[in-house]
């Protein structure tokens, strides 16, 4: 069965085209947005966050939480397939870059100064992700994910 999420077009002149340049370049240069001046730090609407770039599901609003640190933070993803992790030194402390598997965009960083019951914090750039209303995912190709957010599924 071929892989959906792997139908897009990564090349520099149609991100250019289709994405903001803050997107651009946190998505395709690593770069970050500021805290609390970010779309969806705040965020308290059910659904779930995709890759900007490719749809790939990445974070859902069941598993985010308030970090205090001005990004969405999550304490765990959809599932672990759509992401890859790089080793990150940029700022002379080891961290570890948070990429989505498919598109291969930047979308943050992942600590290990979360809540139970992971004990991780991916804190993520707005910049790199699209917020897909509950309501809304069924009609856009998400509905299979709507189980995340039925009574009694653990979290």
């Amino acid at each position: 069965m071929p892989n959906p999420y792997q139908n897009f077009n990564k090349e520099p002149e149609v991100l250019k085209r289709d994405l903001t340049s803050l997107q651009y370049q946190v998505t395709q240069h690593a770069a970050t947005e500021p805290p609390f001046q970010n779309t969806y730090w705040d965020n308290k609407a059910e659904g779930i966050y995709v890759d900007i770039v490719s749809g790939e599901p990445l974070f859902a609003s069941v598993h985010k939480f308030d970090s205090g640190s001005g990004w969405p933070s999550f304490y765990r993803s959809i599932d672990e397939h759509y992401l890859q992790y790089r080793s990150d030194y940029e700022l002379r402390v080891p961290r570890i870059e948070v990429r989505s598997r498919y598109a291969d965009s930047h979308l943050g960083h992942v600590f290990e100064d979360g809540p139970a019951p992971t004990g991780l914090r991916f804190c993520i750039n707005s910049a790199a992700l699209k917020f897909i209303d509950k309501e809304d995912m069924a009609a856009m190709g998400y509905g299979d994910l709507l189980v995340l957010f039925a009574t009694g599924i653990q979290k």
